[in-house]
């Protein structure tokens, strides 16, 4: 099993991203997936998740700014976020559960800064 994000990077505040979680190993489409992230020295957050029927949550500072979507075709779930801010810096990882499964991939640094 394999979960591997990209799209990362270094970006002005206000400016964008597109994060993409390419899975392997599993079968993407009954999986719920979800976004965390994690600053050293601070807990791991979950930002946004989706559902194997597409229910999404949104954790409060995401909402209006960041959309959770996956392709099942593609075995791929993305994190479109814009608005960014200095305090969305973080490393972003996807998650993948269903029943006792619970999958992780090694995440994609964020840096927002001008």
């Amino acid at each position: 099993v394999q979960l591997v994000e990209s799209g990362g990077g270094l970006v002005q505040p206000g400016g964008s991203l597109r994060l993409s979680c390419t899975t392997s190993g599993i079968l993407f489409d009954i999986f719920d997936m979800a976004w965390y992230r994690h600053t050293p020295g601070k807990q791991r957050e979950l930002v946004a998740s989706i559902s194997q029927d597409d229910e999404i949550e949104y954790t409060d500072s995401a909402k209006g700014r960041f959309t959770i979507s996956r392709v099942n075709s593609k075995d791929t779930l993305y994190l479109q976020m814009d608005d960014l801010k200095p305090e969305d810096t973080a490393v972003y990882s996807c998650n993948a559960q269903k029943w006792d499964y619970d999958y992780w991939g090694k995440g994609t640094q964020v840096i927002v800064s001008s």
